[in-house]
C-alpha cells in the first residue's frame, strides 16, 4: 500500500463554496457551506495533477485518455481522499480542525458568575458528554436502538455553536478523555463570511438583466487557516497551485507535516467496545445506520444493529447522529449535476460493540479503508475516491 500524503491547501483570494441549495432569483442569497465536501480537494488536486502532466483534459473527460492513477471519471483509480479537514498552522506544524462529535455539547454554565462577570469578557465554556444509557422503564420510545445518548448534567448551561474541536482536543477525545475548552476554536477564528453582489446575465447577448440582482456569500481565510488533506494511492508533488471552488479561485497546496489524531486501536480491541466517528459526510444505504450495517430487525432494539466490514464484527448499540444532510455537486466531466443523495454529517458518533477476538489490525482496515463496501458499484466508486464514509475510531468512555 503507498503512503498517505499531506497537504496544507491555502486560498490566496476568498472562496465561493456553494452546496446544493439554488439561487439566482432576484434579490436571492446564496450561502457558502463550510466545510466544504471533500470532493473540492479530490476534483482540485486531480485537476492540477493532470494539468501538471500535460493530459488532454477533454480527452480525459470523455475516458479516452485514462490515467494510472486517477484511472477515468467513470472508473476511478488508486487515487483516494482519505481526510479533509479544515486546518491551522500551529507552533510550526499543520493542526487539523473538526466538528464536534455529536456526543459532545459544549455549554455556558447558566450560574451566578455568568451573571456578574463583565459583558465584554468571552463567556467560559465547559464541554459535556453524553453516554449511552437504557431508557428509563415504562418510557415508551420510538429508537430502533437498546441505548440512547444521554447527557448527564449537574446544573444547567446554555448550549454554544459554531464551535470546532483542535487535533489535539479530538486526541483526547480519541483516548476516551473529555478535552479541555482550549481545545475549541470559534467559527470567527477560522474563517469570515464576505458577502458579494452579484447580477444575472442574458446568456445571449451577455449583457445585465435587468432587476435581478443576488447576493453570494464568499469565505475569507484568516491568516494562518485553511484545509489540510491526506491522498493515498497518488504521486502528488510537494507543491500544487490550485482552482478551489467557484470561479476557480486561486490556492496553494504544499507538503506539510500534519499531527492526525490517532487512536490506540489495541486498547479498544482489548476492550472489546468502540464509538465509531465520522470525520466525513456518509452516504449510507440504510440512512443514518453506516454501511456494514444490517437493516433494522425486530431485535434490534433489544440487542443492537449488526455490524460486519473489512474484518470488524460487532453490534452498534447506541447512535448520536445530527440533522441529515443532502449531497450532490456537479459533473464536470459530464457537464451535468451530480445525483443528490441524503447523508449523515461529519460529527456523527455510534456506540459499538465488538465481536469477541476482534483485532486491532481488522479496525486498522476499517479506519483506512473507511465505510464503503468491499465491491463498490461505479457511484460508490467516485464517492470512495472523492472522500466521502471516512471514519476513526476512538475508546468508549466509562464516565462522563
Amino acid at each position: 500500500m503507498t503512503a498517505a500524503i499531506s497537504h496544507f491547501i491555502q486560498p490566496l483570494d476568498v472562496l465561493f463554496l456553494r452546496g446544493n441549495r439554488l439561487f439566482g432569483a432576484a434579490g436571492s442569497y446564496g450561502e457558502a457551506l463550510v466545510p466544504p465536501w471533500p470532493s473540492l480537494a479530490a476534483g482540485s488536486l486531480r485537476s492540477a495533477l493532470l494539468a501538471r502532466e500535460g493530459v488532454d483534459l477533454g480527452e480525459f473527460a470523455r475516458g479516452h485518455a485514462p490515467h494510472p492513477e486517477l484511472g477515468t471519471p467513470a472508473d476511478p483509480g488508486s487515487f483516494t481522499v482519505e481526510a479533509f479537514q479544515l486546518a491551522r498552522e500551529h507552533d510550526g506544524r499543520i493542526e487539523p480542525l473538526y466538528p464536534l462529535p455529536a456526543d459532545l455539547s459544549a455549554q455556558v454554565p447558566n450560574d451566578e458568575d455568568a451573571q456578574t462577570r463583565e459583558s465584554s469578557d468571552p463567556p467560559p465554556l465547559e464541554l459535556r458528554r453524553s453516554l449511552p444509557a437504557a431508557p428509563a422503564a415504562g418510557l415508551e420510545n420510538s429508537h430502533p436502538l437498546p441505548y440512547v445518548p444521554v447527557l448527564p448534567e449537574t446544573r444547567r448551561g446554555k448550549p454554544v455553536g459554531g464551535l470546532w474541536l483542535t487535533g489535539r482536543g479530538l486526541a483526547d477525545w480519541l483516548a476516551g478523555d473529555l478535552p479541555q475548552p482550549d481545545a475549541l476554536l470559534r467559527t470567527a477564528e477560522i474563517w469570515a463570511p464576505d458577502p458579494r453582489i452579484g447580477i444575472a446575465l442574458n446568456p445571449a447577448t451577455r449583457s445585465a438583466e435587468d432587476a435581478h440582482l443576488f447576493t453570494a456569500q464568499a469565505v475569507a481565510m484568516r491568516e494562518g487557516t485553511g484545509f489540510v488533506s491526506r491522498v493515498r494511492g497518488a504521486t502528488l508533488p510537494e507543491s500544487l497551485a490550485l482552482r478551489l471552488g467557484g470561479d476557480g479561485r486561486a490556492a496553494s497546496a504544499r507538503q506539510r507535516a500534519v499531527d492526525w489524531p490517532e487512536p490506540d486501536l489495541e486498547a479498544i480491541a482489548r476492550s472489546g467496545r468502540a464509538r465509531l466517528l465520522l470525520t466525513t459526510p456518509g452516504l449510507f444505504a440504510h440512512g443514518w445506520l453506516p454501511t456494514g450495517t444490517a437493516a433494522p430487525a425486530d431485535d434490534s432494539a433489544s440487542r443492537g444493529a449488526a455490524f460486519s466490514l473489512h474484518g470488524v464484527e460487532g453490534r452498534i448499540v447506541a447512535a448520536a447522529v445530527p440533522r441529515t444532510e443532502v449531497i450532490s455537486g456537479w459533473d464536470l466531466a459530464s457537464n451535468r449535476p451530480k445525483p443528490a443523495h441524503p447523508a449523515v454529517p461529519a460529527g456523527a458518533v455510534y456506540w459499538l460493540e465488538l465481536a469477541p477476538g476482534t483485532t486491532a489490525e481488522a479496525l486498522q482496515r476499517l479506519a483506512t479503508e473507511g465505510l464503503w463496501p468491499a465491491d463498490c458499484n461505479d457511484e460508490e466508486a467516485t464517492r470512495r475516491a472523492e472522500g466521502f464514509n471516512r471514519c476513526l475510531l476512538a475508546t468508549w468512555p466509562e464516565t462522563a
